[in-house]
Parts: structure tokens; C-alpha cells; sequence
């Protein structure tokens, strides 16, 4: 990777981020060298700028409204869009936006650093099915076969490597896309542009196909929208294919990906005109306007923030925001840490294959494990079919904030920023302000659990994690035991013939022990969010394994039973 590319805090100002945090001198290790691309300095206000806003406000006034309401008044428009001058002359030249993060970072350096700090215990490139071992647990192959996540299935790290890590994943697109420096990549830090560090080897060639062996092309524009908001302009609401729209669900996703630079942009949760909360997930969007059953969690939840949607549509199209009351956690970082279907898939019922032009390809449930399979029987829609047994089966994504709904600590009103976002000290200023290092709360204890549990000493928070984490992996290892028996006992049902009707009643079976498992290995953070859920969850997966199992065992003996008996050899003449 060189560095010359990628934006990093300064060795000095990295070292006084790590003294705000106030973490452990063992937390971080020391960032690489790198010449300093700092965010753009302070913008001027709009009054003593060369562009005003009022002559943009006059047409757009639903960014108006939002504009006059928030603390970015008296900003110029210019701040945020480069060729404003020339769309005032000519309003079909369009002005390009800023989606970076340094362009905000210009005033909220504080936030901005933090935000590119890295995080050096999140391993690059860990498969979550390697768990706490060293090698990769071949259950999961079995259990998850032909599934393109069998390929490779990453622990998340850093945000800001959201998008580059979604290029080089071996299940995404096929092994196109690679570090232009190869492994070296993984020494770099900070903030950068994607295309500054990648390339694609097959540039002649725009198909979304599979290149090398041990991939799959599995990326679709839908799952770039949890990465990157680049194309936020140009996306009709979910994704629709509208004749003035540039994307939408069935674009060409590699062309999508060349267009896109920057990961997870602070305008998923900020307005920028407003300077307020907000969400942009259209499908998040959807779920908390949706009703039905089964309900949403938001539609269920007594203290649900509250959403106003908005229509930002001027180009022809519908596009939508949902402005928030305050800040909410569950619903911000519910626009990506959520269970969501972005692929395509089939009808379980009809067995019709669904693809990306059908909205179901785009689609929040936004439930808990408990209902998850409700919600996409609503919709009819299972992602692929177990190889051994048959069974329509669902993948999950990774279901953390429906994890942490209804927990002790939600109902205690303790938010994601609570525990992933604390608020810490500035010791220049003696101000406090909101950490944008998104990382694991054993990274600074005192700012988190100890704040509440001030009995406790950093060791013993620790020591209660890490125990919550070793009872939640062995109850994940003997829910996936069990599965194992049940796809295995399905070798033998089949081998002796036993009836259909036994086969789908053990896939059935299957199905619920799959889902009250497969859950729990897609959430992040589980172990800490809701231990009395997932512990009665695992429980009901190990229960339905047994559940079918029994059912293919006594199709067999009754199998066995039936069977003529063989008929004795004659004896030799």
C-alpha cells in the first residue's frame, strides 16, 4: 500500500487520541509512520465566502428547510459541492458532491481522527468460522454448503476499511479486485480512498463473474449500499430502477464499485444541511414505516425514537431520508448491523427464483430471532438450498442491533454510543466529546462499563466479557454439533428410501435448528448484548436437530421393518 495514498493521523496526534481515550498503554499499538493528510482546514462561513447559499436555498427548498433549521446555517454550499457556480448558470450541470470524510473532518477533527484510528486487535481477514482455533471448523462448510459465504466469512474491523475489505473478500466478486501492493495492504491505516489502494485485474471486463478458484461473485449493488453512500445522489428509493436514476438494484455492480471511494461516509447518521441525526438506508426506512405482522421491533418498542421521513427526490425520482428526534443508536447503526436480505434468492413455496429486480432483494425484517422466519415466510423467501438435505434455508447478515433490543441494557435506555461511542475528554480543551472510534469497549473500560459497575476494577469487566464470550461459543459449537448429526442422518434416510413426507418433515426441522443457529454465528458482539436470548435460541436449534433426527430414525426403522426379509441362499450343489 503506499502511503503517500492514505490519509493518517500523525504519529503526535495519534499518540494524543490514544491519551484521550485514555486506554491501556497495551490497547494500541503504534500507528505506521506516514506523511500527515490531515482534513481540509476549517471552512470559511458563508458570508465571507466567494459562493453564498442563498441562491441554491431559492430552488431547493426542502434543503431549505433542513439547512435553516441546523447548526450548518452560515455555511457555504460550496463547503460540501464542487461546481455550484457553473449549475447557478446552467442548472443542467449538475454540482458534484463531497462525500469524503475528510471534508467533514475540516471542523470535527476530533471526531474525524478517532473515527480513522485504527483498531489493531481487529484481524484482518479472521474468518468467523475459525472462531477462537487456529483453522477454519469444517462444520460450517457442511452445514452452509453451497453458500457463497463458505468461501470466506470475515470478523468485522475498522470502519473505514468497510468498502475496501468488501472488494478483496473472496465471496464477493470473484477475485477482481485486489491491493495494488498485495499483502503489504494490510500494514496501512487511517482514512483513504479505495481506488487509491485497489485494482482491478480484469478491467476489459465488467461481468460479475467468478475469475479464481475458491471464489465466488456474490456482491450486488444492494450490499454496497451497507458500505458506502457515494452513489446517495443517484439511488432511487430501494433501489428501484428509475429512468433518472444512475443505480439501482440491477446495475451492473461492478461498475457500481469502480464509482464508489469512500467507506461508510458520516452522512449515513449526520444530514449535512441540518446538521441532525439521521438515517438513509432506504430499506431501514421502510421497516420503521411497515406494519404488519409479524411487528417490527421499532413498531414495538415504547420509547422508538421518532422518524420523520422526507423526500429528497428532485431528479425525477423518489429518495428518502428519515430525520431523527435525537440519536439513536439502534437506528443508525440499524442501517448496517442489522439481519437484512441484499442478494437474490427463491420463492420456498413455488421454488420460482427471485432476482434482483424484485424489492424483496432489499429488504429489512427487522424482528428477532424468534421471528425471522415469519418474516421471510411474509415475503416468501429462503436464500439457497442445503446441498446434503435440501432444506430452504435462510442466511442471516449480521443481526446485532435486534440482538441488543429488549436486552438488560436496552431496557436500562443504554444506547450502541453508550458502550461503542463513549464520551471522552479533550485534554487540551477539558471538553468532552463523543469518540467516533467504533471499537470494542475493552478498548477503553473506564469510559464504558466502569462507569456504571464502578465497583469493578478494569480486570474484573474484562474477566466477566470474556467469560460471557466462553459460554456463548460453547453453546454456538454443540447447536452446530447437533446440525451436523442431522444433515449426516440424512445420508442414511436417503440411502434406504425412507418417504418425501419424512424428508420435509425432517427439513422443516431442519430449517428452525438452522436459523436458531446460523443467527448467532452472523451476530457480532452477541455473547454481551442478550445472553438470555441467545441462550434459549441455541437451546431451541439443539432441540429441533433432535427434533429431526428422530424423525429420519424412525422413518428408517419403519423402512427396515417393512422390507421383505432376504430370501436364504440355496444351499450349493
Amino acid at each position: 500500500m503506499k502511503l503517500a495514498h492514505i490519509r493518517v493521523v500523525a504519529a503526535a496526534a495519534s499518540a494524543l487520541m490514544v491519551m484521550a481515550l485514555a486506554t491501556p498503554a497495551s490497547a494500541q499499538a503504534p500507528q505506521p509512520a506516514a506523511p500527515a493528510k490531515s482534513a481540509a482546514a476549517k471552512p470559511p462561513a458563508a458570508k465571507s465566502a466567494a459562493f453564498d447559499a442563498a441562491p441554491c436555498l431559492g430552488c431547493h427548498a426542502q434543503v431549505k428547510s433542513l439547512y435553516d433549521s441546523g447548526k450548518h446555517k452560515g455555511l457555504a454550499c460550496s463547503q460540501c459541492h464542487e461546481g455550484t457556480a457553473a449549475h447557478l448558470v446552467e442548472s443542467s450541470k449538475r454540482p458534484s458532491t463531497k462525500t469524503d470524510l475528510a471534508n467533514c473532518g475540516g471542523c470535527h477533527q476530533n471526531q474525524y481522527k478517532t473515527y480513522a484510528q485504527m483498531d489493531w486487535h481487529r484481524i484482518a481477514r479472521f474468518e468467523k468460522k475459525q472462531y477462537n482455533g487456529p483453522a477454519p471448523d469444517p462444520s460450517y462448510d457442511l452445514l452452509m454448503s453451497p453458500h457463497g459465504f463458505t468461501k470466506e466469512h470475515n470478523l468485522p474491523r475498522s470502519h473505514t476499511f468497510a468498502l475496501l475489505d468488501q472488494f478483496v473478500v473472496d465471496r464477493a466478486f470473484g477475485g477482481r479486485f485486489a491491493p495494488k501492493e498485495g499483502w503489504r495492504y494490510l500494514a496501512g491505516s487511517g482514512d483513504f480512498d479505495v481506488w487509491d489502494v485497489t485494482v482491478d485485474l480484469y478491467p476489459d471486463n465488467t461481468e460479475q463473474k467468478v475469475f479464481k478458484p475458491g471464489t465466488a461473485a456474490a456482491a450486488n449493488p444492494v450490499c454496497l449500499s451497507c458500505k458506502t453512500q457515494d452513489h446517495i445522489l443517484d439511488w432511487a428509493y430501494m433501489g428501484d430502477p428509475a429512468p433518472n436514476a444512475k443505480w439501482s438494484r440491477t446495475s451492473k455492480v461492478v461498475e457500481l464499485a469502480k464509482a464508489s471511494n469512500h467507506a461508510l461516509n458520516c452522512i449515513f447518521c449526520h444530514d449535512p444541511h441540518a446538521a441532525k441525526p439521521r438515517i438513509v438506508r432506504d430499506a431501514l426506512i421502510e421497516a420503521v414505516t411497515r406494519t404488519g405482522d409479524p411487528p417490527t421491533l421499532y413498531a414495538q418498542d415504547p420509547r422508538r425514537t421518532k422518524v420523520d421521513v422526507i423526500d429528497m427526490g428532485m431528479r425525477g425520482f423518489t429518495r428518502k431520508i428519515g430525520l431523527l428526534e435525537r440519536y439513536d443508536g439502534k437506528l443508525q447503526c440499524g442501517q448496517c448491523h442489522v439481519e437484512y436480505n441484499c442478494n437474490p434468492g427463491f420463492n420456498p413455496n413455488t421454488g420460482e427464483a427471485i432476482t434482483m429486480a424484485d424489492k424483496r432483494t432489499n429488504f429489512f425484517p427487522f424482528v428477532d430471532v424468534n421471528n425471522v422466519l415469519k418474516a421471510y415466510d411474509a415475503i416468501q423467501f429462503r436464500d439457497f438450498r442445503n446441498q446434503f438435505t435440501g432444506a430452504a434455508l435462510w442466511k442471516a447478515q449480521h443481526p446485532d442491533v435486534e440482538t441488543y433490543y429488549n436486552s438488560t441494557h436496552d431496557k436500562l435506555g443504554i444506547d450502541c454510543a453508550t458502550c461503542h461511542m463513549p464520551k471522552v475528554k479533550d485534554p487540551k480543551t477539558g471538553k468532552y466529546w463523543t469518540s467516533h472510534w467504533q471499537t470494542n469497549p475493552k478498548n477503553y473500560l473506564k469510559e464504558t462499563c466502569l462507569q456504571c459497575h464502578n465497583q469493578w476494577s478494569e480486570t474484573q469487566a474484562r474477566y466477566v466479557i470474556e467469560s460471557l464470550y466462553a459460554h456463548y461459543e460453547g453453546k454456538v459449537r454443540n447447536a452446530e454439533f447437533w446440525l451436523a448429526q442431522l444433515i449426516n442422518k440424512f445420508g442414511q434416510a436417503q440411502l434406504v428410501g425412507v418417504s418425501e413426507d419424512a424428508l420435509k418433515a425432517a427439513r422443516a426441522k431442519h430449517g428452525d435448528a438452522h436459523a436458531n443457529w446460523e443467527w448467532w454465528t452472523a451476530a457480532n458482539g452477541a455473547s454481551f448484548h442478550n445472553p438470555a436470548l441467545w441462550k434459549v435460541s441455541l437451546a431451541n436449534s439443539v432441540a429441533a436437530s433432535q427434533d429431526g433426527i428422530k424423525i429420519l430414525d424412525d422413518a428408517i426403522k419403519a423402512k427396515q421393518a417393512n422390507a421383505p426379509a432376504p430370501t436364504a441362499a440355496a444351499p450349493p450343489k
